[in-house]
């Protein structure tokens, strides 16, 4: 129904102060004094002369040993290169450059490779389609490049889930092998050159995350990935975390070196799109985290650029999209972190007279619901509003939007 509505912009609000609860103030404490990671660069010509001399003892050790021929990632060990370096570089690292710990966990993932036959994995068809885009997948890069991997294992609080994947000792076998090909996927993707793009980003969701049913699968997890992936993580981003976590955090966190701690990220529920859009970009997060990127989108090549923003509290928002030519088709993605706000998209045609068409009807949007997608061909020439209504709250949100316009087929 067409309708004739003023255009207004509500003015903003100022946000009255509100008390943290302990809980909330323990956890931004937590990551706040975490300082942020320095990912090295790799250049050789960059390290300290102790750090030299390590990596010339371990190629040393190396070629005096029966792994002398030993190769990771398709890259020769002692291949006197640049990919080698970064790679031996990273097992010295883990081991803080102590040459005979570093030798030793070399040798390990070596034997570990060949037995796990962790250099084909990538191409075994391991028969868990309804756990890719759910479970663990790789899904887009960060502002830097790295590329993402999501795990979230809230699927497993259900019974008959968790006795399918996790039933007996073979199905778990079998899982930890498709966590592995995971990981490989996202490997394969790294450059292995100083100053490249040299590790990945994890991203943790722990909502509905079954703690005690998945401890052996995670204890496994976590020991395999330690032992055989050194220094492939750049940060660990934990979202979604449950007000227990804290105290956990505080138990464990002694026993965790700093340079570990500084790759933490930790974000309390209500709180996902804001911490993601700080290292990743809007149009590469996820939409069930607030972004909005889709699986499907992959195979479409690089996403197109989406513009960030913030509704303050009290704050309505309207964006404009002016110069829509008649018979032109606007299609849009939108979203804002956490919703629980109004939304509304309307045309506005630039003819005196002619009257506002409400696209998307003002409602409430759920916190739980994804990036609205949607698309409208106007008969005549004007304007897009899209209008986010954050009046009813006092908590400033970040929100994201991108459109484009095709011109209609000449005929």
């Amino acid at each position: 129904m067409d309708q004739k509505t003023p255009l207004q912009t509500h003015p903003e609000a100022s946000p009255k102060p509100n008390k943290k609860s302990f809980v909330t103030t323990f956890m931004e404490a937590t990551t706040l004094r975490t300082p942020s990671f320095k990912e090295d660069t790799y250049f050789v010509s960059q390290l300290k002369s102790s750090e030299k001399k390590a990596l010339q003892e371990l190629k040393d050790k190396l070629m005096g040993s029966e792994a002398s021929d030993g190769s990771m990632w398709g890259v020769p060990l002692l291949g006197n290169d640049e990919k080698a370096d970064v790679i031996l570089l990273k097992f010295l690292r883990a081991r803080d450059f102590r040459v005979p710990d570093a030798f030793a966990m070399l040798l390990k993932c070596l034997a570990w490779r060949k037995e796990f036959g962790a250099d084909g994995v990538v191409e075994e068809d391991l028969g868990f389609k309804e756990l890719e885009g759910v479970v663990a997948y790789m899904h887009g890069f960060d502002k830097q490049g790295h590329p993402v991997c999501y795990n979230a294992y809230g699927v497993f609080k259900e019974r008959d889930m968790y006795e399918r994947i996790f039933g007996d000792e073979e199905k778990l076998k079998k899982f930890l092998r498709w966590r592995v090909q995971v990981l490989e996927r996202g490997i394969n993707a790294l450059h292995f050159k100083p100053g490249g793009i040299n590790s990945i980003i994890q991203v943790t969701d722990l909502k509905d995350m079954p703690k005690r049913e998945l401890r052996v699968a995670s204890n496994q997890i976590l020991s395999l990935f330690q032992d055989n992936y050194p220094e492939m993580v750049a940060r660990k981003i934990f979202i979604n975390v449950p007000w227990y976590f804290s105290a956990l955090y505080s138990i464990f966190s002694p026993f965790l070196t700093q340079r570990t701690k500084s790759k933490f990220v930790i974000s309390k529920e209500g709180n996902v799109a804001e911490t993601l859009y700080k290292f990743i970009r809007p149009e590469d997060v996820p939409v069930q985290y607030g972004g909005l990127s889709r699986l499907s989108d992959l195979q479409n090549g690089p996403p197109k650029p989406a513009s960030e923003f913030t509704v303050k509290g009290g704050e309505k928002v309207n964006i404009q999209i002016e110069g829509i030519e008649a018979d032109a088709t606007i299609t849009w993605d939108i979203v804002v972190g956490g919703w629980d706000l109004e939304y509304s998209a309307e045309f506005v045609p630039n003819a005196e007279g002619s009257y506002i068409i409400q696209v998307d009807k003002p409602r409430k949007v759920m916190p739980s619901e994804e990036a609205i997608h949607n698309s409208f061909t106007p008969r005549e020439a004007g304007k897009m509003v899209f209008s986010v209504d954050n009046s009813a709250s006092r908590r400033k949100k970040v929100a994201a939007y991108r459109y484009i316009v095709r011109k209609s087929a000449s005929i």
